[in-house]
């Protein structure tokens, strides 16, 4: 049975506690926990840590796990979502190493499931990104392998503004690159946190990768996109894609969630699908962005049943 959470990083200035009671205030079954390593913050929903992993030892351990007990919400995955092979190498290692702290800290939570980006640096082909891809990524998988942890990678391009053009900072933007990825890693800890959204302003069918993929999705997220058709009209696939689309609440957008949903089902996925909330139309306040959470669980909740 699906299980519907939210991403935490829309309530960044809430501690894990105060996370935890609004989603077991709203109905949610769990939630994915950010876990930046502290510091400043260098783009929307990034740098949030509502679990810091260097100061993780056992008695953290424990209270995190008497939080999830006192609100009756689960933690779906830890999330971390940096550029692992950025042009800077300066950055690139240090989200990596960042990574390998997080599989250590799943274990010790007994939190199997490890949300991120694979990278990319925009100014390469995907071609030339290939040595440093597996480079980086063998080690990492492996490493999972060894503490019992999956890694989910997020299918968002990471293309925002004309400095990365062409290719994003993520490599994994498509269903031919997931599956030259799963053919290089063949590994049953290397798979995918699924965005539909993020196909459909590709014009990309975000239901086949479903069928297709069913064994390596993870985990899901719950994002809509509005295509607005007349500013697509104006500049073109070529342009940058806020250009011509806005990332919206579930039921707000393309996505016709019921069909989505019972195809997810049907595959065979029974874990998690959290909500990501980055509806600017929401954003203002603290209390707007929990009437967006509370709005995205009643839509879902049509489709997907509290256990």
């Amino acid at each position: 049975m699906l299980q519907l959470g939210f991403v935490s990083a829309i309530l960044p200035e809430l501690s894990l506690d105060e996370v935890l009671a609004v989603a077991a205030e709203i109905g949610y079954d769990c939630v994915e926990v950010m876990c930046w390593p502290q510091g400043k913050a260098e783009r929307r929903y990034a740098g949030i840590t509502h679990i810091d992993t260097a100061a993780l030892g056992p008695a953290e351990v424990d209270a995190i796990g008497a939080l999830t007990q006192k609100h009756g919400v689960a933690i779906s995955g830890l999330g971390y979502y940096p550029n692992p092979l950025a042009g800077d190498l300066d950055e690139a290692a240090a989200a990596v190493e960042h990574l390998y702290a997080l599989i250590k800290a799943c274990q010790q939570l007994s939190i199997p499931q490890l949300n991120t980006f694979v990278g990319r640096d925009w100014t390469k082909s995907v071609d030339a990104n290939w040595p440093r891809f597996l480079e980086t990524w063998r080690p990492i998988i492996a490493a999972a392998e060894q503490h019992g942890v999956r890694i989910g990678i997020e299918n968002c391009p990471m293309f925002f503004t004309d400095d990365e053009w062409p290719g994003g900072k993520n490599l994994a933007t498509t269903p031919a690159i997931w599956r030259r990825m799963f053919d290089a890693i063949p590994s049953d800890h290397f798979g995918l946190n699924f965005d539909p959204s993020h196909l459909v302003w590709q014009q990309i069918d975000h239901i086949q990768p479903v069928w297709d993929f069913a064994d390596r999705i993870f985990h899901a997220h719950a994002k809509d996109v509005r295509v607005d058709r007349h500013r697509l009209n104006q500049v073109g696939i070529m342009a940058n894609p806020l250009e011509y689309h806005c990332p919206k609440l579930p039921g707000l957008g393309e996505i016709d969630w019921g069909r989505f949903l019972s195809v997810l089902g049907d595959s065979g996925y029974a874990g998690p699908v959290c909500v990501e909330v980055e509806d600017r139309a929401y954003e203002g306040t603290l209390e707007s962005r929990k009437a967006a959470l509370r709005q995205s669980h009643d839509f879902l909740r049509n489709f997907i049943v509290k256990a």
